[in-house]
């Protein structure tokens, strides 16, 4: 009995060694792994410098895998764009964000939405927002550029309007830094990054994120077969297009057009607040993988943001349109700036850190001088999402042609 009692504990204790040994080798190989994934083997180049030296794991985190669509933008690129601080600005604060900054306490993004790429669109950028979100305050600022917008000093196209001067804008520069260039020179914001992708895309990514939740004020008809309906619902990605796209049916046309866009921003908000981190960044990753958009923003930098805005309530989710007027110029419906009030608008909210922007320091030009003005109803035009979530925004006035087809179609 002795004997056999002897062999069963050798025979346990061959087994606990055995386990013993392969535990030790995962634990080296994976210390092994750790030591790659983290030794200072890699170099890569920045919109600054090359820097050398680095672990597999930081390049996995900061690498750009959809940059190259756009390439990078330059702040030394733009002519005009110098930051002069007010006096009781700390200079030398660090908000402790990590990302390329321009000021401190600020993260500014500029986002295109190009045309459908049907019937040999997709080069107008048709829906622009400047995106900035201030640490100080915990919230983000949205200024809606309309497509229309008049810019003759960027734009080489006849009809100098915004939406033309990625592909009409000057040779000299790459067609991402044309539209920054405008943006900064004429508003006086610097932009850290940017965010490009085209209404096509806009249908996988909504279908990516599994659809977006929400409740609609009024029934769209984008076409006789497209149509959106009042109520609430889950948008999948062909019917965001139709809501994001639709302005005909519009008395304003586009403008109308701008203000039910935040329509979709509130109801995109609140399924972004709904998702996990999980569910964020496996999204987040199939986009880049998809190249879905093009952005010189990298993987880390995306997470950072997103944990940025999980923290920004949705009344703190201001949105502007940039102030002016439709007119006429040529044969061309044209958004004409009203110059002091986008930049009383612009220094209130997107230079809080500057000294204000004077008339003489912006390229903004205005087709209808101020005394000429005929609507102001947009000089102060602004929400928040909370707003937008509750109320339904400004709902817009449909033309007659419109209603006449929302009758027959009832």
């Amino acid at each position: 009995m002795k004997k056999k009692n002897v062999r069963k504990h050798s025979k346990n204790e061959t087994a606990v060694n055995v386990l013993i040994t392969i535990a030790v080798g995962i634990l080296t190989l994976a210390l092994m792994l750790l030591m790659i994934f983290n030794a200072p083997i890699v170099r890569f180049t920045t919109a600054e410098r090359e820097i050398t030296q680095v672990s597999i794991m930081n390049y996995l985190k900061n690498r750009q895998p959809v940059k190259y669509i756009e390439g990078e933008i330059n702040q030394s690129n733009s002519d005009k764009v110098s930051v002069e601080y007010k006096e009781n600005v700390d200079k030398l604060f660090d908000d402790g964000l990590d990302l390329h900054q321009t000021i401190e306490g600020q993260f500014t993004i500029l986002f295109l939405g190009f045309d459908s790429k049907e019937n040999g669109g997709g080069y107008l950028h048709d829906v622009n927002y400047l995106m900035q979100f201030n640490l100080n305050t915990a919230s983000l600022n949205i200024l809606q550029i309309p497509r229309d917008t008049y810019m003759p000093a960027y734009s080489n196209q006849i009809s100098k309007k915004f939406n033309g001067i990625y592909n009409g804008g000057t040779r000299r520069k790459s067609k991402i830094q044309r539209v920054v260039n405008a943006v900064q020179e004429s508003f006086g914001v610097p932009v850290d990054a940017y965010i490009t992708t085209t209404c096509d895309n806009i249908v996988n990514i909504v279908d990516i994120v599994g659809g977006i939740p929400i409740d609609m004020p009024y029934r769209v008809i984008f076409e006789a077969d497209k149509v959106i309906e009042e109520g609430e619902q889950v948008l999948n990605g062909q019917q965001s297009e139709w809501l994001v796209r639709f302005r005909h049916g519009y008395q304003g046309g586009d403008i109308d057009r701008v203000q039910a866009q935040r329509l979709f921003m509130a109801a995109a908000m609140k399924k972004a607040i709904s998702m996990t981190d999980l569910q964020i960044l496996t999204a987040v990753n199939k986009v880049y993988k998809e190249e879905l958009i093009a952005s010189d923003l990298s993987l880390n930098d995306i997470a950072r943001i997103a944990d940025l805005a999980s923290t920004i309530e949705m009344s703190k989710v201001n949105v502007f349109i940039l102030p002016g007027e439709y007119c006429t110029v040529g044969s061309q419906a044209t958004w004409s700036i009203h110059k002091q009030a986008a930049l009383d608008m612009l220094n209130e909210n997107f230079r809080t850190q500057q000294v204000p922007l004077k008339m003489d320091e912006s390229t903004i030009e205005e087709w209808v001088p101020e005394e000429y003005y005929q609507d102001t109803q947009y000089d102060s035009n602004s929400t928040n999402l909370q707003d937008v979530d509750e109320n339904g925004g400004n709902a817009p006035n449909f033309s007659s042609h419109y209603e006449d087809l929302l009758k027959e179609i009832q």
